[in-house]
């Protein structure tokens, strides 16, 4: 079942248009090029609905498993890192290719934000810039529920440990979003470095 899930995963992102931008193991993120999908109000600036914008797809193969005995700290650090270092990948990636010069947003619909914990999830992704909203899907609870069902056995195919003793009733939707020209600014540049504090907490610096 969980190949057969695999394979349908390619079939969709293939028939969608999500493409990999880069060969990095060490990114999670994946792209497609698409429309906003309703008019979005960000920080300064309300962008219009139909405008282009880039969506990120999560890389479940590049997804680093959970301790047997379930997420921890390092794991949550080790995601951490990856999440920052990806978007610096796409923000590279932005900035140096011309057909993606008329994006005006960067987001798109997660589920994984709240597949653990919630609090933690939203401070992560509005610490690293996003606008977070709850997602409401068109078709209601009867598209909520199917978008929830498929978002559990991807990761139920790609990472059995993140769905044990987790309900799929417990899943929430969210949307992440930030302007393409901020998110340029942030990650379009530079580098983020970790390296261990005194007392072992880890620290972030940025790196031009």
């Amino acid at each position: 079942m969980r190949a057969v899930i695999r394979g349908f995963d390619r079939f969709l992102r293939r028939a969608r248009g999500v493409f990999e931008f880069c060969d990095d193991p060490q990114c999670l993120l994946r792209l497609r090029l698409a429309r906003t999908p309703r008019e979005l109000h960000l920080p300064g600036r309300v962008i219009g609905k139909g405008e282009p914008m880039l969506e990120l797809h999560l890389w479940n193969e590049h997804l680093p498993l959970p301790p047997v005995e379930g997420p921890d700290l390092a794991w949550g650090l080790r995601i951490g890192r990856m999440w920052m270092h990806s978007l610096h990948c796409v923000g590279q990636y932005v900035r140096s290719t011309p057909r993606l010069s008329r994006v005006r947003a960067i987001g798109g619909v997660t589920v994984l934000l709240f597949a653990g914990d919630h609090a933690g999830g939203v401070h992560l992704m509005r610490r690293s810039g996003f606008t977070v909203v709850p997602h409401r899907n068109p078709l209601g609870r009867f598209g909520e529920f199917w978008q929830n069902l498929y978002a559990w056995g991807l990761m139920w195919a790609f990472n059995p440990a993140s769905v044990r003793g987790r309900r799929l009733t417990h899943l929430r939707q969210a949307e992440i979003w930030m302007a393409a020209d901020e998110f340029l600014r942030r990650y379009g540049g530079g580098w983020v470095v970790f390296f261990l504090c005194d007392g072992g907490v880890e620290c972030m610096v940025f790196c031009e």
